[in-house]
């Protein structure tokens, strides 16, 4: 073969080109030496010199097409077989021989047809499509304008009652119909856009209109014949055979079409009816009918409304019956267990019902922030923060009914659930940190590292500066273990005995939540004189200007009886174990001589007796333990316990609950006026001039962390600072404010 252009007889070439050419469109045989010397045919025409025949070969190629299509279509309208399987018959073997043509084609198409159409007068009409075609896409235009579009109403008619009697559960050809539909697409899938809208012009449009008349008659029966229950279970059956069906018949792109007008008829125009029976699925929890009502509906958000609402309520009105319900001793521990109950049995039903859809999360959300932060009225803040800290605190004691440290670990997880609900965190925040600090200073923590653990989980929902006074609680706890094993190696180190062993912890004032307390008059028993001037000379080395305040108040010690027939160990505060202290010098003593020798309080001393008279470790002179003045006091030398170690109670843990709690609220309502007015100024700093409703929405939102203040006490905070001239209103609007530098 030569690739040189040379004379070319066009006549004597076509001729011979044309004859297998027919039997390439007609998949008769051509063996390899034919087809070889086919495609040396259109070469050396494309190349003929002096002038290329390309165009010309085009032409008549084009023309030879359509006589070939034009005897195809006489075949399909004139056969004896049904016109759809006569079509689909003509169409496989024309979309096959075009394609084989299109190869045949192959250096006319790439050096001729495409150049012409991307020459600069084309591509200046290309919108239009009114460019030269490859072979092959000539082919499938002219079966296009030549068959479908004279049969198109015949065929879509046919395919439209094949489709109909598939619905009634007669078979048809499927692979008939699905490749008579691929036709309508396959004749415009090279055009550069809209490639879809001959299919859907031709087809798609009346399919999906016969389709919703198809279910509009189909859902007045299902509705007649069967209950809420059956219909959506008949429903979903239908969308699920229809889905399939249009997988075995359609493109693709109608998928979504038919799912939607099915959904339509069957569902949305039936909501009054589906959401009549919502709110009683919901409040049986009839797991089946919610499962299939979530499939119908999930797809229209709108439409789901109405059961994302019945199932908040539901969830909210479950919550609010296990909390009324609760009894007992251990109210905390039932509070947060029983919100947990209601919360994990929600999950799971979400999770199975509603396949962990986000939607009905936060409508479990919403229940539970509506539940944990209830008020009865603007007297009664909600308990939530207090009985959660309560609980929390009973987990993080030692002997915590002798949990192991994972489950522990479980439980105060399963509580951080719960505190994320809770909108007051600040108060959260306050009694935690006291709670904490008791267990530390009386020694009852179960492990500092569950301390830690819990820092952590509280920090990774609202940032360190909320834990910032936590982890300050936790440092010196820790650096109070070093400072005493380093005190114990100084007094080693200068052959120091105490006799006594003595710890001491060191807190800073502003991180630990222990009141202005005033300065213990207790005067020290000489037996700890020489420990209490030790470590303050040991402090006061280490610590340049740093001064000691002890709070014996909070001080506890362990006593040892060896006067008993029995030895004992007993755990008491150090103000109890200085009045016990004075039985080693005398065996009766009045009450005037104990307060004049401790120092203490006419208040705390009566307390503190009578501490010790219900412990049984001293006795009354009178037989009915009364306390004044004149009374004298003795060491019961004939006490008994089974128990050789237990724990007198401290007077400190006797006081008013309700008292301590009262306090702390109004020392967050301080709090949270003072943050509130130092995030405005932060606010009006950064922005300098901002309209009302925005900077209280900007207030809101850095507050969320750790409380949901309210307008109210924001305004009343704008006021203030207003006053205070640290902004002021700006002279264009009386809703602007502006930061005064």
């Amino acid at each position: 073969m030569s690739l040189g252009s040379k004379c070319v007889d066009f006549d004597e070439t076509w001729s011979r080109l044309r004859e297998r050419i027919d039997r390439v469109i007609t998949l008769r045989k051509v063996d390899r030496l034919e087809w070889s010397d086919c495609f040396n045919d259109v070469y050396a025409l494309c190349i003929a010199c002096p002038k290329s025949l390309a165009k010309k070969l085009y032409d008549v190629t084009e023309t030879h097409l359509h006589q070939h299509v034009q005897k195809l279509y006489k075949e399909i309208v004139s056969s004896d077989e049904e016109l759809l399987v006569a079509y689909y018959k003509r169409w496989l073997e024309f979309s096959q021989g075009n394609h084989f043509l299109q190869w045949l084609y192959f250096y006319l198409n790439t050096q001729h047809v495409v150049k012409q159409k991307f020459s600069r007068e084309c591509r200046e009409r290309y919108a239009s499509e009114d460019v030269m075609m490859t072979t092959g896409e000539l082919g499938l235009e002219i079966w296009k304008t030549t068959v479908i579009e004279p049969l198109q109403s015949k065929v879509v008619h046919l395919l439209l009652d094949g489709i109909r009697l598939d619905r009634h559960g007669i078979c048809t050809n499927q692979s008939v119909f699905h490749g008579i539909i691929q036709s309508f697409v396959k004749v415009e899938e090279n055009k550069t856009k809209n490639q879809l809208e001959f299919y859907q012009e031709i087809f798609e449009n009346h399919f999906l209109k016969a389709t919703s008349e198809f279910y509009q008659l189909e859902v007045s029966r299902l509705l007649e014949e069967n209950n809420c229950s059956q219909y959506m279970e008949k429903v979903l059956h239908k969308l699920h055979e229809e889905d399939l069906r249009s997988r075995k018949y359609l493109h693709p792109s109608s998928y979504g079409r038919v799912r939607q007008v099915c959904e339509q008829c069957l569902v949305i125009d039936q909501l009054n009816f589906l959401q009549g029976e919502c709110k009683r699925m919901v409040e049986e929890e009839n797991k089946k009918d919610l499962k299939n009502l979530y499939i119908l509906l999930k797809s229209n958000p709108s439409a789901a409304e109405t059961l994302l609402q019945e199932f908040q309520q539901h969830i909210t009105k479950n919550a609010f019956e296990v909390i009324h319900n609760i009894t007992g001793d251990n109210i905390p521990q039932e509070f947060v267990e029983s919100l947990m109950a209601v919360h994990d049995k929600f999950s799971s039903f979400i999770l199975t019902v509603f396949s962990g859809d986000h939607r009905f999360i936060g409508a479990l959300d919403k229940a539970c922030i509506t539940v944990i932060n209830h008020e009865r009225s603007p007297k009664h803040i909600s308990r939530s923060p207090e009985l959660l800290v309560k609980y929390c605190d009973s987990l993080l004691k030692k002997n915590a009914k002798a949990c192991s440290e994972n489950e522990v670990e479980n439980k105060l997880t399963r509580a951080i659930t719960v505190f994320k609900y809770i909108d007051g965190k600040d108060f959260f925040q306050k009694f935690y940190s006291k709670m904490m600090a008791k267990r530390i200073i009386y020694n009852q923590s179960m492990s500092m590292d569950a301390e830690e653990a819990m820092i952590n989980k509280l920090k990774e929902i609202c940032g360190h500066e909320f834990t910032y006074k936590l982890h300050s609680i936790f440092t010196d706890a820790s650096v109070s273990i070093d400072l005493n094993s380093r005190f114990i190696e100084s007094l080693r180190d200068k052959n120091i005995q105490l006799d006594i062993n003595f710890s001491v912890s060191v807190f800073q004032t502003g991180s630990w939540p222990l009141g202005q307390s005033a300065v213990s008059t207790l005067a020290i028993p000489q037996e700890f004189e020489k420990c209490i001037q030790q470590f303050e000379s040991f402090y006061g080395s280490r610590f340049k200007g740093r001064r000691l305040k002890w709070l014996h108040h909070l001080s506890d010690a362990e006593v040892k009886l060896c006067y008993l027939k029995k030895t004992y160990i007993v755990r008491m505060s150090t103000y109890q174990m200085a009045i016990l202290l004075l039985y080693k010098r005398a065996d009766v003593l009045s009450y005037q001589e104990i307060l004049e020798i401790t120092n203490l309080s006419d208040e705390q001393l009566s307390k503190l007796i009578k501490s010790l008279l219900d412990s049984k470790l001293i006795l009354a002179s009178d037989s009915e333990n009364t306390i004044k003045a004149g009374s004298t006091f003795s060491l019961n030398k004939e006490y008994s316990n089974k128990r050789t170690k237990f724990r007198i109670s401290a007077v400190v843990q006797k006081e008013s609950t309700q008292q301590e709690v009262q306090k702390t609220h109004a020392s967050v309502e301080r709090d949270r006026k003072a943050y509130l007015q130092a995030a405005i100024v932060r606010i009006m700093k950064s922005r300098k001039v901002l309209r009302h409703n925005i900077l209280i929405q900007e207030v809101i939102n850095q507050a969320r962390y750790r409380f949901t203040p309210n307008v109210p006490m924001i305004k009343k905070c704008i006021e203030q600072l207003i006053e205070q001239e640290y902004i002021e209103r700006t002279q264009n609007f009386t809703d602007e404010y502006s930061y005064v530098a």
